[in-house]
């Protein structure tokens, strides 16, 4: 977001505005507001040309703000107010946003639905019958409802894109530990995630800038790398959506089929992949012995029983007492073989696009069924963290009912830049694609040095940065090649390729990388001009055609990686 929308944004949802509208509005989006006069004081000492200067936020009840107490829903907890702010909401200060106080939640940040809280239930902001979705249910409304445009939230299980999805909001997730999360009442310590809801990817956007922070005092933080991971694009081109059928109710099936045929007319390139690996870790964290984390971050506070306390989420964390830790390894052993199942996915595409929840419950069949209900929600959230992923809720077109419908896209661990550079672009909010610095050149990889594969430490090493996923144009054909070591392909103009082309990456090196490649180029292989799918041409790996004579066409894989796959 640029400084002047920022400002707009502050102008649009002024300090004591926003204060004035939270006393106003209804009390189940906020458990403690503060005073007026002290958020009008406090905009007038921020500095003007902050990144956030005067853009009122609210907080979620779990997380620490001096002066108010943190209850995490629970009134048992309402009378010690807390020291110091969290490092999160302090960072935001220090940005130039002002606190306007503290939100309503599920109770110790238990729940997807936004009913759980003995301070009353949250409903969705376009019909009071359907849930807000939660835990970061209060939020969800302060943003949605127009009172703040930015608030934090937190996620652990999907806690701050289902609100997002219910209310037609931007949720922010990003990869676990870029965010300090001291001064968090833990949910569960090792996957907890503090998250924005905003109205647009941009706000949201400025508001991760001036929170990722490498904690030295919180165990759990992590430094951003300088660069995105050898495998993730800086540009994302080529998005994954589920194969086969999905468990969605049929208004939500309708609208995920309408937003599916956005998608592919907003990225090059749509594939489909196999989940069902991600919906298995997704069930290991309610449904197996990982409970017992919640039950070792609050379950102290679950007794003595009574009306402080939500019963439905007393009942779930209770039976974490019992879980012994035979069982949380062998259930971490079964986490580790399904994040080493879904690793694959990510060799070929750049993010997956999933629905956010399989359907949108009314808050009669929470009541009805609060413990199914709530589990059925988190079908496409819950794996997010456990298999260390970052992910952004964004608005779709709504379900032919009116009500709000989201999606999600997904992506690995530190790719949060491109992935919100493709949630920009999503909801027409899109970043320019930065031109190649000068002193570098762009090369097209078909082989052996692609992600993962055998040579790829080759361009790392020679500061190689994986720009983006493609395809060449139908001119080409891909061959195995008879030659000593490293298995390798030899693409060709043979002038009928498949329509699809061959999957390609294109990789930015410096010049000096380029040359010191060129020593380590074997015959028949040399770098020519490639064409690409949408017609660009640039440098990369061709083979001699006369290397095809005693070489097998592997063309019909579609890719070198489905090449080997197939003979492995």
């Amino acid at each position: 977001m640029a400084p002047g929308d920022v400002l707009d944004a502050a102008q649009a949802h002024g300090p004591a505005a926003a204060s004035r509208a939270a006393h106003a509005a209804p009390r189940p989006a906020w458990i403690n507001l503060v005073p007026t006069a002290d958020v009008v004081r406090r905009a007038a000492a921020v500095e003007p040309d902050a990144p956030l200067a005067g853009v009122p936020f609210g907080i979620k009840d779990n997380l620490d703000l001096a002066g108010l107490p943190t209850t995490s829903a629970n009134p048992a907890l309402a009378d010690a107010p807390a020291a110091t702010s969290a490092v999160a909401v302090a960072r935001l200060a220090a940005a130039g946003a002002v606190a306007i106080g503290k939100t309503n939640m599920d109770q110790f940040a238990t729940g997807l639905v936004g009913t759980r809280s003995p301070y009353g239930a949250c409903a969705c902001v376009a019909d009071p019958a359907y849930v807000s979705g939660g835990s970061s249910s209060g939020s969800a409304v302060a943003v949605a409802s127009g009172v703040v445009p930015l608030a934090l939230a937190t996620d652990t299980a999907g806690s701050g894109r289902v609100p997002a999805a219910f209310n037609g909001l931007v949720g922010i997730k990003p990869t676990r530990g870029l965010v300090s999360t001291r001064g968090l009442a833990p949910a569960c310590r090792s996957l907890d995630c503090v998250t924005t809801l905003s109205r647009t990817v941009g706000l949201g956007r400025s508001a991760l800038a001036a929170l990722v922070w490498t904690d030295p005092e919180d165990p759990w933080s992590r430094p951003r790398p300088p660069h995105p991971p050898a495998g993730v694009a800086t540009t994302m081109r080529v998005v994954a959506v589920p194969a086969g059928p999905l468990d969605l109710d049929p208004a939500h099936a309708a609208a995920w089929d309408v937003a599916v045929a956005r998608l592919r007319r907003l990225v090059p390139h749509v594939v489909e992949v196999d989940i069902s690996a991600f919906l298995a870790a997704a069930k290991l964290l309610y449904e197996g012995p990982f409970l017992a984390e919640r039950w070792a971050g609050f379950g102290h506070l679950l007794d003595p029983d009574g009306p402080h306390l939500d019963p439905t989420v007393r009942g779930i964390v209770a039976r974490g007492a019992a879980i012994d830790g035979a069982s949380v390894f062998a259930a971490q052993d079964t986490l580790a073989g399904l994040r080493r199942a879904t690793d694959g996915t990510w060799a070929d595409i750049d993010a997956l696009m999933l629905p956010v929840t399989p359907n949108h419950p009314t808050r009669a069949e929470v009541a009805a069924d609060p413990v199914g209900v709530n589990r059925r929600l988190g079908t496409y959230t819950n794996f997010v963290n456990l298999l260390d992923l970052c992910a952004v809720a964004v608005p779709a077109d709504p379900r032919a009912d009116g009500l709000p419908y989201g999606v999600q896209f997904v992506a690995p661990a530190f790719a949060d830049d491109p992935l919100l550079d493709l949630a920009g672009a999503w909801c027409g909010e899109a970043t320019p694609v930065p031109p190649v610095p000068g002193g570098s050149s762009l090369l097209a990889v078909a082989g052996a040095h692609m992600s993962g594969l055998a040579l790829n430490p080759q361009l790392t090493a020679a500061g190689g940065v994986l720009r983006y996923r493609a395809r060449t144009a139908p001119a080409y054909r891909l061959f195995r090649l008879n030659v000593p070591g490293v298995a390798r392909p030899g693409l060709v103009r043979t002038g009928d390729g498949p329509a699809g082309g061959v999957a390609v990456e294109v990789w930015q090196l410096p010049h000096q990388g380029v040359g010191a490649l060129l020593d380590l180029i074997p015959a028949p292989l040399g770098l020519g001009r490639v064409e690409l799918d949408d017609g660009t041409l640039v440098t990369g790996f061709l083979a001699e055609e006369y290397a095809t004579r005693d070489a097998t066409d592997v063309t019909h894989h579609g890719s070198w990686r489905a090449a080997l796959a197939a003979v492995a």
